[in-house]
């Protein structure tokens, strides 16, 4: 009996780490299928309007269940809000972070949305949500974090080196004739492989915009589900609008029982709803830099898989940036964390006291890579971290 005791609070305490490693499978997975739909030819414009739809199907009814009583009153200035998160964590981010993949590999993108934390220090260091803190050893790490990452991106980008040969599969799902894999590498290091970084880059810069408008908006609308309900509908309607207005060709409308049905469900009911509630759920039992540590691991799934499966290749410059970003991600995580355990003791003032807070939840929802509940003064901080995550969805995002 004291053994099966035992067993249950191992496998109880275990449950968040194992939850985290299927979500980033999960999300690994999400990546591996949009690769696929752009190398056969799919818009992804209009399967990104797709996914928004099914996120905000899925969404828009765990809003009515569950925040029926405790939702407050919607303000114009919240729908305001909610319209440029839409706009800048979903359908911009989220069209920047995807169109990359034409120009560059899976492993790329999604090695470049770890910059995401360090994108957004610095951005919020500049609007004042931020401070560099450099006289202390949590502020200097981020400094250094930031740094490194950067550099990193650098080296993964302009850094070629060396092919990396794993053992052979014999699967290519892409499809590559012997020609293209000879024209593969002047290809990806041609201006394509640059251009690739920059849509990269680009779609980061708006995912921190969108944390930081995010961070804002929670403090008027502190609803997980509603909040997420809102900007997915946003989304949705932007995405519809910019996807009609870029392809008039109705036949690319069309959803038939293929792979491309399968992405747009997949990532807007798995990605951007189910495991949405899993994170939030972990963040609440373990902590926002808890989950944040498992990021990294779906760059490691999607190398693997596009080494193994889509033929992608990997060479020196890649690995060592991508093993540079995610040290840079870490060192940015472990200067938050140790600013927020400074956070938690005795604050000599109210005002510094809200003044932290406030910079906590933009650095540290920052470090959760493109979204539990509980009573109503913790809502604000887990929604604000665990909102995150529709960005990928990009992530992530993305993601």
């Amino acid at each position: 009996m004291q053994k099966m005791g035992y067993l249950c609070n191992v496998i109880q305490s275990s449950k968040p780490g194992i939850l985290m490693v299927v979500g980033q499978m999960v999300y690994a997975g999400m990546n591996i299928l949009y690769k696929l739909v752009s190398e056969n030819g799919v818009n992804l414009r209009i399967l990104i309007a797709y996914r928004m739809l099914f996120a905000t199907a899925f969404m828009v009814p765990l809003a009515l269940i569950f925040e029926r009583k405790t939702r407050p009153k919607l303000t114009w200035v919240v729908m305001f809000q909610a319209f440029l998160c839409g706009l800048l964590g979903g359908t911009l981010a989220q069209n920047l972070y995807f169109e990359s993949f034409a120009f560059t590999s899976a492993t790329f993108a999604v090695a470049m949305s770890n910059l995401n934390p360090a994108i957004t220090f610095v951005l919020a260091t500049f609007v004042g949500l931020e401070k560099p803190a450099v006289g202390t050893l949590g502020g200097m790490m981020k400094i250094a974090g930031t740094v490194v990452g950067i550099g990193g991106a650098m080296l993964f980008t302009l850094y070629r080196g060396v092919k990396i040969d794993l053992w052979s599969t014999q699967v290519d799902l892409l499809h590559h004739d012997h020609h293209q894999q000879h024209m593969a590498p002047s290809h990806r290091g041609s201006s394509r492989h640059v251009i690739g970084a920059l849509f990269c880059l680009a779609g980061s810069l708006s995912y921190a915009l969108w944390l930081i408008i995010q961070a804002k908006m929670n403090e008027r609308y502190p609803c997980l589900y509603s909040g997420t309900a809102l900007i997915c509908t946003m989304s949705f309607l932007q995405s519809i609008v910019f996807a009609l207005c870029t392809e008039r060709d109705w036949s690319q409308w069309k959803l038939s029982w293929d792979l491309r049905l399968l992405t747009a469900a997949y990532s807007g009911i798995v990605c951007s709803g189910v495991v949405v509630a899993v994170i939030a759920w972990c963040i609440q039992a373990r902590g926002p830099v808890f989950v944040s540590i498992f990021n990294p691991l779906s760059l490691l799934i999607v190398a693997l898989v596009g080494s193994l499966v889509l033929e992608e290749e990997l060479h020196l410059g890649s690995i060592l940036g991508a093993a540079l970003i995610v040290c840079g991600l870490y060192m940015v995580l472990w200067g938050k964390s140790r600013e927020m355990k400074m956070k938690n003791q005795p604050e000599p003032s109210k005002s510094s006291q809200e003044s932290q807070s406030q910079s906590s939840e933009i650095a540290t929802a920052s470090a959760i890579n493109n979204n539990n509940y509980g009573n109503n003064g913790s809502i604000k901080n887990i929604s604000s971290n665990s909102l995150t995550t529709l960005s990928v969805a990009i992530d992530g995002d993305s993601s």
